[in-house]
């Protein structure tokens, strides 16, 4: 059963501004207006450690989500970054099978429960007054690196929240490239698309042809914000944003 849904608007698409390595960054994208703010612990020219990253996303402003990126990572780990960042999302980027993201999350949860001594959970049809509980675990974002339909077809059934569509790797980098995939191969997706993240080579000017093409949830912005990698440029990022929010979304093939 879904766990946590990405986050709508009424107007424009939802944006995730992530490989963030400075809490100004981070600041100044929560004021423009992103959803979502990412990290990423794994290698990668915008890699940070566990300190760092909390650094960046402790500035998050109420209501935007704190996103870790991992590839392949250790299930501890990935426990240990939750705890320490508060994240709301972990997103898997490399070549997890199920049972390894199962295994991730399992130790996530038992992590949070361990934080809260004698926590509970409310008996079936039972409110939670007087009880304390475990804070909810973060929800799984996993990334499908897209080559063909059989790309999406072979993460059909993977045990996630939601599902971010990205560009193959380059030299051994599994996100980040500056690439885009063919987005008419959305026309596939075996998903609703309002649990889809588009990532892959987004800039201010062609986020309007990417969103009508595969209509997602949210859309994801690294590279395409930059000015060197992990420093978002201020007028790119303003920009982005901006025409993120202009962005018109038809009700009915949206949300679907």
């Amino acid at each position: 059963m879904t766990r946590r849904t990405l986050p709508q608007r009424a107007h424009g698409v939802a944006v995730k501004v992530c490989g963030l390595t400075r809490p100004s960054d981070a600041d100044r994208a929560g004021e423009l207006g992103a959803a979502a703010l990412g990290v990423v612990l794994a290698p990668s020219p915008r890699q940070v450690g566990v300190a760092r990253a909390a650094e960046v996303l402790e500035v998050a402003p109420t209501g935007v989500l704190r996103v870790g990126v991992f590839v392949d990572p250790e299930p501890g780990f990935v426990a240990e970054v939750v705890g320490a960042c508060g994240l709301d999302w972990v997103q898997l980027s490399g070549r997890e099978p199920p049972e390894v993201a199962l295994k991730i999350m399992e130790e996530v949860g038992a992590v949070l429960s361990a934080r809260v001594p004698g926590a509970v959970s409310p008996p079936a049809g039972a409110g939670a007054k007087g009880l304390e509980t475990a804070p909810p675990p973060p929800g799984l974002l996993k990334a499908v690196h897209v080559r063909g339909p059989e790309d999406l077809r072979a993460a059909a059934d993977y045990p996630a929240d939601a599902f971010l569509l990205d560009s193959p790797p380059l030299g051994g980098r599994m996100g980040g490239t500056g690439r885009s995939f063919d987005w008419t191969l959305a026309n596939a997706l075996p998903w609703e698309r309002r649990r889809v993240v588009l990532a892959g080579g987004l800039t201010a000017q062609n986020l309007a042809r990417a969103v009508a093409a595969v209509r997602p949830g949210m859309v994801d912005v690294s590279s395409g914000v930059e000015s060197a990698p992990g420093i978002k440029d201020a007028a790119r990022l303003r920009s982005f944003l901006e025409a993120a929010a202009r962005i018109g979304l038809e009700e009915g093939s949206w949300r679907g």
